[in-house]
């Protein structure tokens, strides 16, 4: 039997077409476009999303026997605002994760109502990019589109809805939206009142590998598949990343190098960072996890190869770094290219350049930029260890690790080894997995991930590279706080 993984990217709609065994057979991307209407803005079309994976789909099953196909699993950028109508329709573009409009209501969320009080309700607080403070400025903002929302969902579950009919989410997404109880795994009575948010508007909670539904007859007659197609819950991106790469059970790590960057710690029992610096949300193996969360990591990369230097060689412009110059740069990056999230909660703060000299080097910049990634990455991996979390070693997934240096430079920044699985499709493979265990091919999450994933190759640790990583980091740690009160000044 054959099933579909869909991973609904930010740039792109990436498809997987996975046997039995869990070998990929086929791959497709469908990319369309981000909007960003003002500064700090950041939307996007679910119509473009929809577009996207039925084409995929189409061109993915080309050549294949779709009879085959048993199920499909999404897995997707988490926290975006999809608000439909009555009718379904979308009524304003999706407000994205990276948004960072909402300010004003986050600081209500965490000042007015409480830290502690959203933390009890939700075992969160207010970030910019969360879907409670969308609602609210949503609200403020655009009261008579708000008015008519019918039904609030996230980015993948609208495609779950396309392809069944059916308003469900998973808890992991679901974790995001600051509207949770991710303890208890059910809608927060006191946040949806806070948002003024009716139960009935919210869609239906399922752990990531249920069944929702089966293919709608005409979805089904369009792609050319059986209606009794299985379609389960999903996941969010990082969750579903997690399952891909075998981050589940007790105390696994995963580290994601996509657009945002992310460190995920499983777990089997709920628990909560007291400072809230880490975010604490329900895994899609059916426990729970912690997960720092940085707004720009491989987009840094993007960013800095497309925008600033022209040039879409990215391998060649790395291959400039020698490795006996790793360490060692005078050059710092802070990467809060959209502001930033975990562990710092800012939406004013900006990327910068600092330490350049007359001799400076655009290898150095490069340097760098990869390095400001990797360590903001670890101050999210000081605040778990700091809670006692002890990570020996950690997974590496996301585009940002098909670099060799950058996961040279990542595991040496944070002194552990990072495994790189055999099948490098994250949040869509782990997808597919959970379709396999929503049509009964594998009796749990976590046997599916034990029986397909396995490790590739490891990338060890140096010890005098940590050792001057670790006086670098010191160094990194400084700017920030330097530089804090000037970010809102220089909106």
């Amino acid at each position: 039997m054959l099933y579909i993984g869909i991973d609904l990217g930010t740039s792109a709609c990436k498809l997987l077409l996975v046997d039995q065994d869990g070998i990929v057979q086929k791959t497709v991307t469908k990319e369309y476009p981000l909007l960003f209407p003002k500064p700090g803005w950041s939307e996007q079309n679910p119509e473009d999303w929809w577009n996207a994976c039925q084409a995929g789909i189409l061109e993915l099953l080309e050549g294949v026997d779709s009879a085959q196909v048993e199920g499909i699993g999404a897995g997707g950028q988490m926290h975006g605002l999809v608000a439909l109508d009555a009718q379904d329709n979308v009524l304003r573009p999706a407000i994205l994760w990276n948004d960072g409009r909402t300010a004003q209501q986050v600081d209500y969320l965490n000042q007015t109502v409480g830290k502690q009080t959203i933390s009890r309700r939700t075992a969160n607080i207010a970030f910019a990019g969360f879907t409670a403070p969308k609602l609210l400025w949503m609200k403020q903002n655009e009261p008579e589109k708000f008015a008519r929302i019918a039904k609030i969902m996230l980015p993948k579950d609208y495609l779950v809805y396309q392809l069944t009919g059916v308003h469900a989410t998973d808890v992991s997404d679901a974790s995001g939206t600051l509207l949770l109880d991710v303890e208890h795994k059910c809608w927060s009575g006191e946040m949806l009142a806070e948002c003024n948010v009716r139960l009935e508007q919210m869609p239906r909670l399922y752990e990531s590998a249920a069944p929702v539904g089966t293919l709608l007859p005409d979805v089904a007659a369009r792609l050319g598949l059986s209606s009794k197609v299985v379609v389960c819950a999903g996941a969010g991106d990082n969750a579903a990343a997690a399952v891909g790469t075998g981050t589940v059970g007790d105390g696994r790590c995963n580290i994601s190098l996509g657009t945002s960057g992310t460190i995920f710690i499983s777990s089997s029992q709920f628990g909560v960072d007291p400072h809230n610096a880490l975010h604490s949300f329900a895994h899609a193996d059916g426990g729970w996890h912690l997960m720092g969360c940085m707004l720009s990591a491989a987009s840094c990369n993007k960013w800095w190869q497309d925008e600033i230097l022209k040039d879409s060689d990215y391998a060649s412009e790395q291959a400039k770094i020698s490795r006996d110059h790793l360490g060692c740069n005078h050059v710092y990056f802070l990467p809060y290219l959209m502001g930033e999230r975990s562990p710092i909660n800012d939406t004013d703060a900006r990327a910068l350049f600092i330490g350049m000299t007359m001799d400076t080097s655009r290898a150095d910049m490069t340097q760098a930029m990869l390095e400001g990634v990797a360590f903001a990455i670890r101050d999210s991996f000081e605040v778990a260890k700091s809670l006692g979390i002890e990570i020996p070693r950690s997974n590496i997934c996301g585009g940002g690790s098909r670099s060799e240096l950058w996961k040279t430079i990542l595991s040496n920044v944070l002194g552990i080894p990072l495994d790189i699985v055999a099948t490098e499709q994250g949040p869509g493979y782990g997808a597919a997995i959970l379709a396999m265990v929503a049509c009964g091919r594998f009796a749990s999450v976590r046997d599916a991930a034990k029986n397909l994933v396995r490790v590739k190759d490891t990338v060890e640790p140096d010890a005098e590279l940590v050792k001057r990583y670790n006086a670098r980091y010191e160094q990194f740690q400084k700017i920030y706080p330097a530089c804090k009160d000037l970010f809102p000044k220089i909106q």
